[in-house]
C-alpha cells in the first residue's frame, strides 16, 4: 500500500512506501538517517525510527515542507538531557528519572509529542517527585501526567496537605481536591447464582470500606452469572472485570465474563478468552487485560491471552516459560511481573514485555519450604510475600527485590499473626492495605520497613478474598 503527501514547497512530490501507517514524504526513509541539534549535542538517528515513534517527526514528514528533504534539523525549543532521555525510553528502556531530568524529559514530551516518554513519566510518580511532576506538567499543558500526578496527591493527600499547600498555586490545589481519592474495595469468592438462590444472592456483594465510620459498606451486587471462585479479578481505568471462575460441585468453567463500571454503576458483559480458564491470574495494563495461566480440566496451563479493551477482542501473548495456577502477579513501574515457583524451594519473576511479547527472566529467589503468595509493586521494588517454615502455614515472611539495582533483601520480622497475614495486599500510594475477617491493616512502606500504621473493620467474609482499589462517585449517592 502507497500513500502521497501533499507537495512540496519547490513543486515536487515525495513518495511514500509506508508500512501500515508508517507517514514519510522522504525518499529512501527505510535507510536514510537524521542528525537532530538540540543545544550543542548531535544525534543521529534513523529517519524510520523517529516517524514511528514520534508525533512531532510523524507530522513533519507528512507535511511536505523543506525539512522532508533535509539530513539535519534543529530543535531550539528543547534540552539535550530531555531529548536523550526520550530516546532512551522509545528504545524500549525505563531510565530513573531526578528532578532536572523530569523537567527536561516533561518539556521534551510536550513539545514533540513522544507519547511512550509521558507515559514513562506517569509510571514514574511518586510520593518524592508528584508536587514536581504535576506543577510541572500543568505548565507545559501535558495532560495524561498532569491528571496521574493530581490522582496520586489526592490519594496521599493526608500526608502531604501542608506541603501541597505550601508548593502548589491555588489553583492546582484546588484542582487535586476537587478529585474523589481511591477506596479499598473488596469481593468474596462467591460462585454463580440460581435466580431463586435469594438467601446465597445476599451475600454476592462488591463492598467498600468507608475509612472514616470505619464500616463496610455495599458497593453492587454481582451479576448472577458472574462467579469470583477461582476467577481472574482486577481493576483497569476505574472498571472492574472478571474473568473466568467455576461453578457446580463438578468445578465447571465459566465462560461469561464481567466488567463492572463504577460511573454508571452498571454491569456488562464482554467476550470470553478463547481457552477457558479458572484459577487464572488478571492483570491490567496499558488499556489491555492479560489472563495468566490458571487450570482447565484440572490441568494448569502456560497459556496467556490479552483483551484489548478497545476493540473487545482476545489475542495470545506468548505462553509463560511452564504452566501455572494461581501465580502471583503484579505491577512495578507500568511493567507487569509474574512469580512462578518450583515448589518448594525456588522462585522465579518474570517480566511480560509487550513491545517484544515476550517473557523475560529477571530474577530467582531461593528459599527453604517456601513459595510465594502474593507479591506487590512500589516505586521500583517487588515485595514478595511468602510462606514461612512449612509447620507454620501462617508466617508470612516478606523479600524485596529492587528492579534498579538488581538486588533481594528480606524485610525484618514477620507479618502473619491473630489478625491476619498479606495473601491479598493493595498500595495506594506509601501505604499497603490487606484484610481478613478480623483486621484490615494499613502498613507505611518506609524504607527497609512496612511500619503498622492503622487497624479498621475487618472484611466479613471466609474464604478468598480479592481486594483492589477504585474511585467511587460522591460517597452521597452510595447505599
Amino acid at each position: 500500500m502507497s500513500a502521497r503527501c501533499r507537495d512540496s514547497e519547490d513543486g515536487s512530490r515525495c513518495d511514500s512506501a509506508d508500512e501500515r501507517d508508517l507517514p514519510c514524504c522522504a525518499d529512501g526513509l527505510a535507510s536514510a538517517r537524521l542528525t537532530i541539534v538540540v543545544g550543542d549535542a548531535h544525534f543521529s538517528e534513523e529517519k524510520r525510527f523517529l516517524v514511528q515513534s514520534c508525533d512531532y517527526f510523524r507530522a513533519l514528514y507528512r507535511s511536505g515542507m523543506k525539512e522532508c528533504r533535509q539530513d539535519e534539523i534543529h530543535l531550539k525549543s528543547l534540552r539535550a538531557r530531555g531529548f536523550l532521555v526520550a530516546l532512551a525510553v522509545l528504545r524500549g528502556e525505563t531510565p530513573v528519572l531526578d528532578a532536572d531530568d523530569i523537567v527536561e524529559a516533561i518539556e521534551c514530551a510536550a513539545f514533540l509529542q513522544v507519547a511512550p516518554l509521558t507515559k514513562h513519566l506517569v509510571h514514574l510518580v511518586d510520593s518524592d517527585n508528584c508536587l514536581l511532576m504535576f506543577h510541572t506538567a500543568a505548565i507545559f499543558g501535558l495532560m495524561d501526567l498532569y491528571r496521574a500526578a493530581a490522582l496520586f496527591i489526592r490519594d496521599a493527600y493526608a500526608d502531604m496537605e501542608a506541603e501541597v499547600e505550601k508548593s502548589l498555586p491555588a489553583e492546582l490545589v484546588s484542582y487535586v481536591e476537587s478529585l474523589t481519592p481511591s477506596s479499598f474495595v473488596a469481593v468474596g469468592a462467591h460462585v454463580t447464582c440460581g435466580v431463586d438462590e435469594t438467601v446465597h444472592a445476599a451475600s454476592r456483594t462488591v463492598c467498600y470500606l468507608d475509612e472514616e465510620a470505619n464500616v463496610w459498606k455495599v458497593l453492587t451486587d454481582l451479576p448472577p452469572e458472574a462467579s469470583t471462585s477461582m476467577a481472574g479479578v482486577t481493576v483497569l481505568d476505574n472498571k472492574l472485570y472478571i474473568v473466568g471462575g467455576v461453578h457446580g460441585l463438578h468445578r465447571q468453567v465459566v465462560d461469561s465474563c464481567f466488567c463492572y463500571c463504577v460511573a454508571t454503576n452498571t454491569w456488562s458483559r464482554i467476550s470470553s478468552p478463547a481457552q477457558l480458564r479458572c484459577n487464572l491470574s488478571l492483570v491490567g495494563s496499558d488499556g489491555r487485560l492479560y489472563a495468566i495461566g490458571g487450570e482447565y480440566d484440572r490441568k494448569s496451563m502456560s497459556s496467556v491471552e490479552a483483551y484489548d479493551v478497545e476493540t473487545g477482542r482476545w489475542e495470545f501473548a506468548a505462553h509463560l516459560p511452564r504452566p501455572a495456577a494461581g501465580a502471583a502477579c503484579t505491577k512495578a513501574m507500568g511493567r507487569v511481573f509474574a512469580c512462578l515457583w518450583k515448589p518448594m524451594e525456588t522462585t522465579e519473576i518474570y517480566e511480560y514485555v509487550s513491545r517484544t511479547d515476550e517473557w523475560r527472566l529477571v530474577t530467582t529467589l531461593i528459599r527453604h519450604q517456601s513459595y510465594g503468595h502474593c507479591m506487590v509493586g512500589h516505586r521500583d521494588k517487588l515485595y514478595v510475600v511468602r510462606n514461612g517454615p512449612s509447620d507454620d502455614f501462617l508466617r508470612c515472611l516478606m523479600d524485596r527485590y529492587d528492579l534498579t539495582s538488581g538486588q533481594w533483601s528480606s524485610l525484618p520480622g514477620h507479618f502473619g499473626n491473630s489478625k491476619g497475614s498479606l495473601f491479598t495486599a493493595v498500595v495506594r500510594g506509601d501505604s499497603v492495605l490487606t484484610l481478613n475477617r478480623t483486621a484490615t491493616l494499613e502498613f507505611a512502606v518506609d524504607g527497609e520497613t512496612w511500619k503498622p500504621r492503622r487497624q479498621m473493620k475487618g472484611f466479613p467474609r471466609s474464604g478468598s478474598v480479592w481486594t483492589f482499589l477504585l474511585r467511587l462517585p460522591d460517597a452521597r449517592t452510595l447505599p
